[in-house]
């Protein structure tokens, strides 16, 4: 390694050094060895590797020496061909071994990075709505991606570099002490002029390099804000374009700034050590030039000392930074594992059962339920705050009960806020009773596998959700195995095999993010398609058609007219023409149910469902502009 590049890991260094760091304890050295104990076997063989690597590394320098000598003592050819083929043979040696330990570190690297991520994600995955409703998308990317990867050079690169750069330095301290003490520590009095610098010179650019991954994620986040369909849309309706793109030119601009002069500082930095590096081969060449004329020193002992100059200063420097890139792995580690710790508050019983075959009914049975704080859920580092609000936990259901019958229609109704969506929540489990309990054909959910739960209950919301994939890939979402046929079927019957089959590429229409190169009512209609195609014998409806136009409504309505029939469902609107035939309207106030009956028979009541039913056709011919089908 020359002393440019030593050079460039003395900055690489002291840069780190510069990061905040954060204690460790015992239990994350502890869980790391568990995420490496399945990689052991090719941890020992990276370790013994980088050992052989850095012994060859230093005797090239010595058998160069021997060369030199031979040569100044006019000993025969043979011996300085054997030692020719010897230096020869090492650097062929050591450039197999140096290919052999890279993809060692990188098997090693990617081996764990694979582990990690498929942990973190499957963890993420089990996680409650609530923790998705607080946590930045980004911020937790960022804990799959670069945090992963952090916690991966600490197998890759770190520890081969501890191990391999110790060993280095040993054996070249005590090969030049044997050969020449004197020059050996006159040589080790120039480190600190090789350090010091880079330490500040460090300093200052780690602050630079902060600076302008703030502008970066700045930038970022206003190009994710704005390049969303409805983000776009927004800028365009209210934005003010030509701010958007002054706030965007002036962070680039200093980005741009900070570039030239992180290049000018790293240019003049390295341009200064390798002066450092020239004097100290100047001092070793000088000094030892003159013990070889004055005989107390042989020739080749000068170019054997100059030659391990070089890999002394290397190993010097990486290991007085390899604490804080330990550190700084560590740290990787402890942001992953606080993923990992995060608890769901979802769990499977060992022993839970699945919904049993056939018809289902649904019961709510005492049902109270608070949403719960953020502490439970969520972190602060992934809401990007100092700390978590920690309120919550106040009941937003009281007391709720009520049952539907297999193949009948349960209609919720009432305010905004009420808690409708909530009560429909806790049927797929997506959330947990506090008391009461929630109840599949008379079995709890929480006595049931998440398997059958997904199975039985299908969902349409208000937003009809989709994935920026395929028209195809977004139905077999709800059923993998499903033939092209069931497909084609299903989308007969939610009203929307014409306008696919129209596309130049039909099922294989990419629908864009969220879907939103479709028309509102087709995304709806789409999601109801998935939902025809799961056959899932209960069906939720939360607001199916809340943001439709009439057009669309009646379009939308004919598919749920199919997705419901001879299935148990529980449907929330806020349109009351759309309940009229339901077996049983529930009215929801306030977290509670305040009425309970047919459509008729709430009417004849005069209660609050009147009072919402008046108000929505109080105007002559409105109920009929919203057709029950």
């Amino acid at each position: 390694m020359d002393m440019e590049v030593t050079a460039w890991t003395s900055l690489h260094s002291a840069m780190n050094a510069q990061q905040d760091r954060r204690p460790f304890s015992r239990a994350t050295l502890r869980r790391i060895a568990s995420f490496a104990r399945p990689h052991r076997r090719q941890l020992y063989r990276f370790l013994l590797l980088s050992v052989v690597t850095a012994l060859l590394a230093v005797a090239t320098p010595v058998l160069a020496g021997r060369v030199v000598n031979a040569i100044v003592q006019g000993r025969d050819t043979g011996t300085v061909t054997r030692l020719a083929l010897l230096i020869a043979v090492i650097a062929v040696a050591e450039a197999g071994l140096g290919l052999l330990t890279r993809w060692l570190s990188a098997t090693l690297g990617e081996g764990l990075i694979l582990d990690l991520r498929t942990a973190v994600f499957d963890h993420v995955q089990r996680m409650p709505v609530a923790f998705f409703t607080r946590t930045r998308t980004g911020a937790l990317v960022s804990r799959l991606n670069n945090d992963v990867i952090g916690a991966q050079r600490a197998f890759s690169n770190t520890l081969s570099g501890v191990v391999s750069n110790l060993v280095t330095l040993l054996l070249t301290l005590a090969v030049m002490l044997s050969i020449s003490w004197q020059i050996t520590l006159l040589a080790l009095v120039l480190l600190p002029v090789f350090v010091v610098p880079a330490r500040r010179m460090g300093s200052r650019m780690a602050k630079m390099q902060r600076e302008a991954a703030n502008h970066n994620a700045a930038m970022g986040t206003q190009m994710t804000e704005r390049f969303s369909a409805p983000g776009a849309t927004l800028v365009k309706l209210f934005g003010r374009p030509a701010d958007e793109s002054a706030e965007f030119a002036a962070r680039a601009r200093r980005v741009r700034d900070i570039g030239i002069r992180t290049a000018m500082a790293q240019s003049v930095f390295i341009t200064a050590l390798t002066l450092v590096s020239a004097l100290a081969l100047a001092l070793v060449y000088g000094l030892g030039g003159y013990y070889a004329l004055r005989g107390s020193l042989d020739p080749g002992a000068v170019v054997a000392l100059a030659l391990l100059l070089t890999r002394l200063y290397a190993p010097l420097t990486a290991l007085a930074g390899a604490r804080v890139e330990v550190m700084s792995a560590l740290v990787s580690f402890e942001r992953v594992f606080e993923i990992l710790d995060l608890k769901p508050l979802i769990t499977e019983k060992p022993d839970a059962r699945r919904v049993p075959d056939g018809p289902v009914s649904v019961e709510f049975d005492g049902v109270r339920f608070g949403y719960p704080s953020a502490d439970k859920v969520s972190l602060a580092s992934l809401e990007e705050v100092a700390t978590l609000d920690t309120r919550g936990g106040t009941d937003v259901l009281h007391d709720v009960s009520f049952r539907a019958e297999p193949g009948r229609m349960v209609a919720l109704v009432g305010s905004s806020g009420a808690g409708k969506s909530t009560i429909a929540q806790l049927l797929p489990r997506l959330y947990d009773a506090d008391t009461g309990s929630v109840r599949l054909n008379g079995i709890d959910v929480r006595d049931l596998t998440s398997a059958s739960i997904r199975e039985t209950i299908g969902m349409v919301t208000q937003d009809g959700h989709l994935f920026h994939e395929s028209i195809r890939a977004n139905l077999l979402l709800a059923r993998p195995d499903a033939t092209e046929d069931d497909i084609w079927d299903a989308l007969r019957r939610s009203r929307l095999a014409g306008l696919v089959a129209s596309l130049p590429d039909g099922l294989d229409t990419v629908v864009g993010e969220r879907g939103y190169r479709l028309s509102g009512g087709e995304r709806q209609r789409l999601t109801i398609a998935r939902l025809l195609l799961a056959r899932q014998r209960v069906v939720i409806l939360d607001e199916a058609t809340a943001h439709l136009d009439s057009t669309s409504e009646a379009a939308v309505q004919e598919a749920l007219g199919e997705a419901l029939e001879g299935r148990t469902a529980v449907v929330i609107a806020h349109r009351l023409s759309t309940v009229r035939a339901a077996d049983l309207i529930l009215v929801v106030e306030e977290g509670r149910i305040v009425e309970r009956g047919t459509h008729t028979e709430l009417l004849a009541a005069g209660g609050r469902y009147e009072e919402l039913y008046r108000t929505q056709f109080e105007r002559p011919g409105t109920e009929e502009a919203y057709p029950v089908h």
